[in-house]
C-alpha cells in the first residue's frame, strides 16, 4: 500500500507561538508600492536580501517536514518566496545574474531536500489566478502567475513529465460564465510543464465536484471535502462514492491529494467534538453558509477527523486550517490512533503463520 501523507499549507506555527521560531521557517515579502518608491539599486538590494532570506527559510521548512513521521511529510509551499516576481517593478531583477544564481541554487537545494526526505510538495496560487474568465486581462494575469509557479517547480526539480514526485500546482476554475470549457481554453495556452503540473479543485459556490468530473480527462481533480460538504448541503462524501474513482483516474497513476478544513470553533461554540456538524440543523438555527465556509484554527472535531482518515485509503490530505502544522498534526495523530486500533483487531483474527503483521503493513510512521 502506498504510504498516505497528511500536511499543511505554507506557514509553520510554533506550538508556543514563538515568533522568532516561526520566522526561521516562514517567508516574508514587500509591497510593489514600497519598491516603486525606491531607486532601482535600492529596490534590487531590498529584493535580493529578501530572496536570500526566503530561500533559507524555505529549505529549513522542508528539512523540518522531512524530519517528521512519514505520514506528515507533505507541504504546500508559500509561492511568495520570490517577491513581486510577475510585476514589472521587480520582474527585471530576476534576470540579473546574481539573483538568478541565488534562486537556482537555493530552490535546487530545497527540492533535493524534499526528494531525499520524501516530502510531497505543492503550490496554490491566489484566488485571482484563473484561466477561465470573460476578462482577457484576468486570464493573462492567471497565465503569468501559473507560469511563475511552474518556474518555481522547475527550479525545485519537480518539472518534466506528469506530476513528478506528486508535485502539483492547484487552482480554482474561475468564471461561471466561461465555465469548464473556458478552463480548457486556458490550459491550451500554458507551457507543457505547466499543463503537467496543474490541478483544479471544487469550490463551495460555483463548481462542485460533479461539475468538475468532465475535466478528469484533462487534468487531476483535487477534492476539497469541506467545499463539497458545503456545496452539497451537508453530505459527507464517503471513500466508496462512485465519483471517487473518476477523481483517482484523473491523476493517471499518481496518488491524489485532497483538501480538508472544518467550520471554525468560535462559530460552533459548545458543539460536541465527537459529533459531525449537521449542515441542515445549523442552517435552521440561523448559521449562514458563508459563516460555515470560514476555516477553523485546528482539527477540533474528532468525528470529522475519523471520516477524513477513511479517505487516506485513496488520497493524501492537505489540511487548510489557520494553525497549520498544529492542525495537521492533530489529524495525523487521529490516523495513528485509528490504525493502531484497527491493526489490533486484525491481529486478533490472523494466525501466527501470517508473513506480516497488520501493524507492519499499515504503519503510518
Amino acid at each position: 500500500m502506498e504510504q498516505p501523507r497528511i500536511g499543511y499549507c505554507c506557514l509553520y506555527r510554533s506550538p508556543v507561538r514563538d515568533p522568532i521560531d516561526e520566522q526561521q521557517y516562514n517567508v516574508s515579502g514587500t509591497t510593489v508600492t514600497a519598491l516603486a518608491r525606491m531607486d532601482k539599486a535600492e529596490a534590487f538590494e531590498k529584493v535580493l536580501a529578501l530572496v536570500a532570506r526566503n530561500l533559507g527559510a524555505l529549505e529549513r521548512h522542508v528539512h523540518r517536514v522531512a524530519s517528521a513521521a512519514r505520514i506528515e511529510r507533505l507541504l504546500r509551499l508559500d509561492g511568495g518566496v520570490l517577491p513581486a516576481y510577475t510585476h514589472p517593478v521587480a520582474r527585471w531583477m530576476y534576470d540579473e545574474p546574481v539573483m538568478r544564481e541565488l534562486v537556482e541554487i537555493g530552490l535546487a537545494q530545497a527540492g533535493e531536500a524534499a526528494r531525499r526526505g520524501g516530502v510531497r510538495l505543492s503550490l496554490h496560487p491566489g484566488q485571482f489566478c484563473v484561466l477561465a474568465s470573460a476578462n482577457s486581462a484576468a486570464v493573462e494575469n492567471g497565465i503569468q502567475e501559473m507560469e511563475y509557479h511552474t518556474s518555481l517547480m522547475r527550479w525545485l526539480g519537480h518539472a518534466g513529465g506528469w506530476h513528478p514526485d506528486g508535485a502539483h500546482i492547484n487552482i480554482h476554475v474561475g468564471s461561471v460564465a466561461t465555465g469548464v470549457e473556458g478552463l480548457r481554453a486556458g490550459l491550451a495556452r500554458l507551457s507543457e510543464d505547466a499543463r503537467n503540473l496543474i490541478t483544479v479543485e471544487n469550490d463551495e459556490v460555483s463548481f462542485d465536484l460533479d461539475s468538475l468530473l468532465p475535466l478528469t480527462d484533462a487534468l487531476p481533480v483535487v477534492l476539497d471535502l469541506h467545499h463539497e460538504w458545503l456545496s452539497s448541503g451537508g453530505r459527507y462524501i464517503e471513500p466508496d462514492d462512485p465519483r471517487i474513482g473518476r477523481v483517482i483516474g484523473s491523476w493517471r497513476g499518481v496518488r491524489p491529494v485532497s483538501h480538508i478544513s472544518v467550520s471554525r470553533e468560535d462559530l460552533l461554540t459548545g458543539h460536541a467534538a465527537d459529533v459531525r456538524p449537521d449542515f441542515q440543523a445549523l442552517a435552521e438555527s440561523g448559521v449562514s453558509k458563508r459563516d460555515l465556509r470560514a476555516h477553523s484554527d485546528l482539527m477540533w472535531n474528532s468525528a470529522v477527523n475519523g471520516w477524513v482518515v477513511r479517505h487516506l485509503a485513496w488520497t493524501d490530505i492537505e489540511v487548510e486550517a489557520k494553525m497549520k502544522n498544529l492542525a495537521s498534526h492533530q489529524l495525523a495523530e487521529h490516523a495513528r490512533a485509528d490504525w493502531v486500533a484497527d491493526a489490533a483487531v486484525v491481529r486478533r483474527n490472523i494466525s501466527d503463520a501470517e508473513p506480516f503483521s497488520a501493524a507492519e503493513f499499515r504503519s503510518p510512521v
